[in-house]
């Protein structure tokens, strides 16, 4: 077992820790899916729907106003975490989404170059590949990124380079100063995918040059059903809308009509205002905890995970590099048990821990690193040194019986 001297005594904050099944204690290891909330981010969701639940920016009401002003200072803190401008942030639905927004609304061609990771989420994949043509960063033998090939690739002139800040397969986070530094010296735009990341670390756009930033509320102990889309003023102002209506124009004719100014021009329709309180109030939350003590979890966490892995021979981890920065986050094959369907839901049901099977929304990678599923553990600022070992403890009262 590593020291880790990053313990953070949060568990009473979350209601679900202390959780049972059929008698078992829950052991949540799912974190990179989504994480647990903590009571302070859904007792703001209720505070607006137990309140005067009205909408946003839709007239001069007191009520109306109030709740406006709340959501729009949620926006001000996620420009503040992101050291961007209020007017810089987009609420959006998810991370998908705000990707989405970016490929759709720079209007690109298959004329346009993309330069993706082969590790990416789908989510920062297929919207790249259906509007323009795309280019992968080849991975190593041991499973990570071939950066040299991504030197070579950016002589290719793309016009957008679409990075991955942290695997959700792997846990491993890129260099991403300098990965953005050498797309921007070719004078593509940069488009971060931080929502493996950013729950974990402070990411400065400014400082960083990045164009784009997205990211989930979800995934940060915020609630589901809002994202972050973070642009450069410049570049927001380039895109093309992906939805028209209600609360996004500031005047309509039958023939015309004008568009607001950004970023309320991408927020049509009702917005998630609920959502907002509660990303406003994760967002609190993760800075009275303090960034340097997740961020010191976080790695503390990923280097135990590792080392258990590697002291049983039964098992292969995605990306092994001991020298890589890595996070709590770490996929497995068992070599002969191609399927771990089996497996997943015997750790659920007969141990109480919960984790994820599958290609992890990672095909392409997944597909190339093991021919198989894989079985991913990922941890978070609530977790434990004893839920990491209780979890290889039950890999190891399986593997004599289950694995061939």
């Amino acid at each position: 077992m590593t020291n880790n001297k990053y313990v953070l005594d949060v568990a009473e904050d979350f209601p679900a820790i202390g959780l049972e099944l059929d008698g078992t204690k829950v052991t949540y290891l799912d974190n990179a899916a989504t994480t647990l909330k903590p009571k302070v981010m859904v007792d703001a969701v209720n505070e607006y729907y137990l309140g005067i639940s009205s909408n946003v920016h839709r007239g001069k009401n007191y009520s109306l106003e109030l709740v406006s002003n709340r959501y729009e200072q949620t926006r001000y803190q996620v420009a503040d975490l992101l050291s961007c401008a209020g007017n810089e942030v987009v609420f959006v639905r998810n991370t998908t989404e705000g990707i989405n927004l970016v490929a759709h609304g720079l209007e690109l061609s298959k004329e346009d170059k993309v330069v993706v990771f082969s590790d990416a989420h789908h989510s920062n994949l297929l919207p790249w590949m259906e509007k323009a043509t795309t280019h992968a960063v080849r991975t190593r033998a041991d499973g990570g990124l071939d950066l040299a090939h991504y030197h070579e690739l950016l002589k290719l002139r793309p016009k957008v380079v679409a990075l991955s800040h942290c695997s959700n397969v792997t846990g491993v986070y890129s260099p991403l100063d300098d990965l953005v530094k050498a797309a921007k010296a070719i004078g593509a735009i940069v488009v971060v995918d931080a929502a493996q990341s950013l729950p974990h670390r402070r990411v400065n756009m400014k400082q960083l040059d990045i164009d784009f930033l997205v990211c989930s509320a979800h995934k940060m102990l915020g609630p589901t059903g809002i994202g972050i889309l973070a642009g450069k003023g410049e570049m927001l102002e380039r895109l093309k809308p992906m939805l028209l209506g209600g609360g996004m124009v500031d005047w309509v004719e039958l023939d015309n009509y004008r568009l607001r100014k950004i970023p309320h021009r991408f927020e049509a329709g009702t917005p998630n205002i609920a959502g907002a309180y509660g990303l406003g109030a994760a967002i609190d939350y993760l800075h009275h905890v303090g960034f340097d003590n997740i961020a010191g979890h976080d790695q503390a966490m990923g280097r135990l995970m590792l080392d258990m892995a590697q002291q049983r021979d039964y098992l292969q981890v995605i990306n092994s590099d001991t020298k890589a920065d890595r996070g709590a986050v770490l996929s497995l094959t068992v070599p002969g048990t191609p399927n771990l369907d089996d497996v997943a839901r015997t750790l659920s049901d007969s141990y109480g821990i919960m984790c994820r099977n599958g290609h992890l929304c990672a095909q392409p990678y997944v597909s190339e690193q093991a021919d198989r599923q894989v079985l991913r553990i990922s941890a978070y600022l609530y977790n434990t040194d004893q839920d990491i070992k209780l979890f290889f403890d039950a890999l190891d009262e399986l593997a004599s019986f289950m694995f061939r």
